[in-house]
């Protein structure tokens, strides 16, 4: 089960409008109102959404909590990491940190900076079940994101589009008043698309020296988070999101976890697995998932496992499985049960 920092929810309360006693709201999580907050203080992600959907259900206007959550967020309710980020010399600085060391906050979501023509997408990952409290908590991260990155920039900030996979809510007029862009409601991935100019924007307390430490503090507490949030599923997860561009190296997922490579070897191989293991398992379950809950074509299906063609899925499907992935599609859909 995956974890999130107990500081996401008691901004949340804070944001609550209507009469609803949020004093309970937040003690249905074993928390209290006005106590010092520590982001390293963890709750289940399950018990986060449920309590969104608490919240919208007594919430005046449950489709704008995200927006006044995200309003709310500032670099110092961060702790370590909102520094990192303030201190980053630009955005694209600021971005790559959240990409390298968000597991401080969240073992449950990764973020991952992809150049594009004219600049870059910041994606969320977030895998599970795309319920009412894990689709606020994504629009909620996309808008303290935009927020936290007024806060820092030199020059005024706004992201060129904003992707969500869910559907839209019945008007998008107060999103796309608060992002200031186009908001694209049932995209195929949750993003910011942020301009090459915004990304090189100096921010206005970058100090090169200052992120510097930083980085080494967070990495080294990267290092020492709890075994129980799993380095293989972390592993398997940054695979998985990285697939449609092809295979990623060992030396790229060991810097996405704030490791080199070396290190990343050595801890697997602490725990009983192995890098290409990892890599292996993380395309049998996408293309499973593909297969099983998609209509994508075989072939588009292996260009997202990172197969260069459909014969190569097909042979290594039948290694993994024991059946083509076309006979594994059908058989799933007529409700047969295969490992």
């Amino acid at each position: 089960m995956g974890r999130i920092t107990s500081l996401f929810p008691r901004k949340v309360v804070e944001e609550v409008e209507g009469p609803a006693d949020k004093d309970a709201l937040l003690r249905t999580l074993g928390l209290e109102r006005g106590g010092p907050v520590d982001p390293a203080d963890m709750i289940e992600e399950s018990e986060y959404y449920d309590f969104l959907e608490r919240v919208a259900a007594v919430d005046t206007d449950p489709t704008t909590v995200p927006l006044r959550v995200g309003a709310a967020m500032r670099c110092d309710d961060y702790g370590a990491f909102g520094l990192a980020w303030k201190s980053a010399t630009t955005l694209r600085g600021s971005y790559d940190r959240a990409e390298r060391y968000a597991l401080i906050l969240t073992s449950v979501s990764m973020y991952e900076v992809e150049p594009t023509f004219g600049g870059a997408f910041l994606r969320l990952h977030r895998e599970g079940e795309r319920r009412l409290g894990l689709r606020l908590s994504n629009e909620a991260t996309l808008a303290s994101i935009v927020q936290i990155s007024r806060e820092v920039a030199s020059s005024p900030f706004r992201p060129e589009e904003v992707h969500i996979k869910h559907p839209a809510p019945d008007s998008v007029a107060e999103h796309e008043a608060y992002f200031g862009c186009r908001v694209h409601f049932g995209s195929d991935q949750d993003a910011l698309r942020v301009s090459e100019r915004a990304l090189r924007t100096p921010n206005k307390l970058g100090d090169a020296g200052i992120a510097g430490f930083f980085d080494a503090h967070l990495a080294a507490e990267v290092d020492k988070l709890d075994d129980s949030i799993g380095l293989d599923r972390r592993v398997h997860d940054l695979v998985s999101t990285s697939l449609s561009e092809g295979v990623p190296l060992l030396s790229e997922v060991a810097s996405r976890l704030a490791m080199s490579g070396r290190t990343l070897q050595r801890r697997l191989a602490e725990q009983g697995a192995s890098f290409q293991e990892l890599v292996d398992e993380s395309r049998r379950d996408l293309a499973k998932r593909l297969l099983r809950d998609t209509d994508f074509s075989l072939i588009e299906v292996a260009f997202m496992t990172g197969f260069s063609e459909q014969s190569a899925l097909t042979r290594a499907f039948k290694r993994w499985v024991g059946c083509t992935p076309g006979a594994f599609r059908a058989e799933s859909r007529s409700g047969a049960d295969r490992p």
